[in-house]
């Protein structure tokens, strides 16, 4: 059994000029915090060195002193983390840039661990940038988790305070979200206890 909080990082992908990604990461942050089973750190990609420009080693092989001195902070957090949740809006049917570049300078700290979404979009509410993500953290060996939150057409999901619209939906999907992370990462902080997950690259 764990015996403190899981350490949940919630990661805010949007790096855009008045992007809308702040208040709802603020909101579901908040809403983590009050589950009760989670240390809940945020890590903002726009406060974050990520070139886009990869190493020559492929991220298997590499090692601290490949990566920009200012990416090592947010790399241990990312190690540190027993689930993650990231908060993605949709460009273009897809997810941005920024998400994909800190995928591709991490491997191991992304695997055995759950990853739950929450996206913001027009009609779709950012579904289809969520469903070419799974398929990315799948190669990183990571378990994404069922359910979601979702905000269709979001400039207008939002009230002047930061909170959703729809208080009691969006509230009721965060919690069985939240719910499925806490199993989930329970489950795997003690597999990854028991036996190192070291899969064959």
């Amino acid at each position: 059994m764990t015996t403190g909080p899981l350490k949940l990082a919630v990661i805010l992908g949007s790096v855009r000029e008045g992007r809308f990604g702040e208040v709802v990461t603020h909101w579901y942050a908040g809403l983590a915090r009050e589950h009760g089973a989670f240390e809940v750190d945020v890590v903002d990609l726009a406060e974050t060195e990520l070139p886009l420009v990869l190493p020559e080693t492929p991220p298997a092989m590499a090692t601290e002193e490949l990566r920009p001195a200012g990416m090592l902070p947010l790399s241990a957090k990312l190690a540190a983390a027993d689930a993650f949740v990231v908060v993605t809006p949709e460009y273009n049917h897809s997810f941005p840039a920024s998400l994909k570049a800190l995928i591709d300078w991490h491997l191991t700290e992304w695997r055995a661990k759950p990853v739950g979404f929450v996206s913001y979009g027009a009609q779709s509410g950012g579904l289809r940038a969520v469903e070419q993500l799974r398929q990315v953290f799948a190669e990183m060996h990571a378990a994404t988790i069922r359910d979601g939150v979702a905000f269709p057409n979001y400039w207008e999901a939002f009230g002047e305070d930061g909170r959703p619209c729809d208080t009691e939906g969006t509230g009721g999907a965060a919690k069985v979200m939240l719910d499925e992370l806490a199993w989930w990462g329970t489950a795997l902080h003690e597999a990854r206890r028991k036996t190192p997950y070291n899969p064959q690259p």
